[in-house]
């Protein structure tokens, strides 16, 4: 018998001073969440009321994370209430390390997730149903609309750097096109990457499960609608991206052998400084560092890493018996890549990313083609959805904060990791390479995003998600018009998690390197930790610890936007010189 993977079954009864209630609390395995709870003496009490959302009123309480504190509480029939606080032990070192990091996470979250409105009661974010009642969670909490604090300032800056360039990305739209293709373009020029290069580069870091999955999510909870705001998020963030990518390349750092080493740890660190300061600048460019490199080993590698196990798992039963070394596997080919460096990872994403989206695309059009008689009753209901949704989906403002959400998530304007790549392009002009870098969250959200919801509005999954969410409600879609697709969305699951794999690689060890040197072995150290933590990624779930690197990832736009705030007139600047030379030639 495995000795901590064996499933087997934990008991025991709280004796409790000053306090009648009775429970049984029991840990049937070392997996995270699966803790139970039952009042023993439910028959003395007429209420129970448990602080674990998901459970019901009833006697029992499952679902319930080890190690975490929650409360249980009776009411008696003559209405007097006795309320206990217990805990389920911990039985396995994922659930060790699962219950120390949620703390921090609950910590971290209450920054990013700060929604200033329903602090000071400015709305009611209550979720009611078409009868005017509220909705709620199964423990009878109210579900609440969320308008958190990071979203705010990533659709309030990209909204604002829209304006404040005079909408640059449809100005240069064009221009950006000629540039990417290397029109303007010398070999000669500084850098180690083509600007098409760099941009496929870019692109593998943010394409992939979001647009299959988090659009899913979006549509699944918040309706057609999302759709809209995902596509409207999008488009103001490819102002956002032009500031971040332009600032990355001017202030790179091109070293003697030709290395290139830029995006906020050096424009924050360099731009700020320029101004005068230089602490603050070095203080935002470190905490930016210390959060790439926690974001790079969870939410750009063992997320990506179990996603694409997941499927696995799906389309191959049996596989997971086999687990470490698919890890071991995933491993192996992302090491290839990467110990080559920018170059290495750019050779293989600019040939595998232009392959992915035809390939995905190519099956989406196929769908919408299929439908093309239907687009206008599809797209009326995608705006219908969007400025009159009903109550269950959050209203108006719960549609709407829901597909900035997974915009922002999906696109990464703002969160300054796209710039790392973005400046190792070919360029003496670093507005070239910003204008290269706003077709990004165009085909990332504009394009792929709203093909995946097109598919699910076309095939009825949109309105009828059949109890599915994620990458599973988007391959339910695509199965339910072609029946072997589960086979393509593997492909394309495992390559587009690859590819975000090797491109979060690098933007982690320039990070890492910004932080503790730039010499060949501390580069490498990154690498071997990067690719146990694949293996890690693969083969466990460890929960609150990969929560909290998703959330590091949101956390890098508060450092990232107070640079992009304080340079963008550097970037106007720059600007109005580039195009007086691109109309001179």
């Amino acid at each position: 018998m495995k000795p901590i993977y064996v499933a087997f079954f934990l008991s025991f009864i709280c004796a409790i001073s000053n306090a009648e209630i009775q429970l049984t609390l029991s840990n049937e395995t070392s997996n995270i969440g699966d803790g139970k709870a039952t009042v023993v003496n439910a028959s003395d009490y007429t209420q129970i009321h448990w602080t674990n959302k998901q459970s019901s009123g009833g006697h029992e309480a499952f679902g319930l994370k080890e190690g975490v504190e929650y409360e249980v509480q009776c009411t008696r029939i003559d209405g007097s209430q006795e309320v206990l606080q217990f805990q389920i032990a911990t039985q396995s070192a994922q659930e060790s390390m699962n219950a120390l990091f949620i703390p921090v996470v609950d910590a971290f979250g209450k920054i990013l997730f700060f929604d200033p409105f329903a602090t000071f009661n400015l709305y009611d974010n209550r979720v009611y149903n078409s009868q005017g009642e509220i909705l709620t969670h199964p423990n009878g909490e109210p579900i609440r609309t969320e308008v958190w604090l990071v979203v705010l300032l990533l659709i309030g800056s990209a909204i604002y750097f829209t304006f404040y360039f005079r909408f640059i990305q449809v100005r240069a739209f064009r221009h950006a096109w000629k540039v990417t293709f290397g029109q303007f373009t010398k070999k000669s020029e500084p850098g180690e990457v083509t600007p098409f290069q760099a941009l496929s580069a870019a692109l593998s870091g943010t394409l992939g499960l979001g647009n299959i999955s988090l659009v899913a999510v979006a549509i699944a909870v918040g309706g057609p609608g999302a759709t809209f705001w995902i596509i409207v998020a999008g488009l103001v963030g490819m102002s956002t991206k032009f500031v971040e990518c332009t600032l990355g390349v001017k202030y790179r750092k091109i070293d003697e052998t030709g290395e290139v080493s830029g995006g906020p740890m050096y424009y924050l660190s360099k731009g700020l400084t320029k101004r005068g300061w230089q602490r603050t600048g070095k203080f935002l460019a470190i905490t930016f560092a210390i959060m790439c490199v926690g974001g790079t080993l969870g939410g750009g590698n063992m997320v990506q890493a179990n996603q694409a196990f997941d499927m696995i798992k799906t389309v191959l039963p049996g596989s997971n018996a086999y687990a470490l070394w698919i890890g071991i596997a995933f491993a192996l080919a992302v090491g290839a890549v990467i110990v080559g460096g920018i170059k290495s990872i750019a050779n293989v994403t600019d040939k595998l990313i232009p392959a992915l989206v035809v390939i995905y695309t190519g099956f989406a059009l196929t769908i919408i083609g299929m439908n093309i008689q239907f687009l206008d009753e599809a797209c009326g209901l995608i705006w219908s959805g969007a400025f009159s949704p009903d109550g269950m989906k959050g209203g108006f403002l719960g549609v709407m904060m829901l597909g900035f959400r997974r915009a922002a998530f999906s696109n990464e304007a703002g969160i300054g990791s796209a710039s790392i790549a973005h400046s190792t392009s070919k360029t003496s002009h670093p507005v070239s390479e910003g204008m290269v870098s706003l077709l990004e969250p165009f085909i990332d959200t504009v394009v792929v995003c709203t093909m995946t919801a097109l598919v699910l509005v076309f095939t009825g999954f949109a309105t009828d998600t059949q109890g599915l969410n994620g990458s599973a409600l988007t391959a339910a879609a695509f199965r339910s018009v072609f029946p072997w697709s589960d086979w393509i969305m593997l492909v394309c699951i495992v390559l587009f998690a690859f590819a975000t794999m090797i491109s979060w690689s690098y933007y982690g060890m320039k990070s890492w390197a910004f932080l503790f040197g730039e010499k060949w072995w501390i580069k490498q150290s990154f690498n071997f930790l990067f690719l146990f933590c694949t293996v890690l990624g693969t083969v466990s779930s460890f929960g609150a610890v990969v929560d909290f690197s998703d959330m590091m990832i949101l956390g890098m736009a508060f450092p990232n936007l107070i640079g992009l705030w304080i340079l963008k007139d550097e970037v106007m600047r720059d600007l109005k010189v580039y195009w007086k030379e691109v109309k001179g030639k």
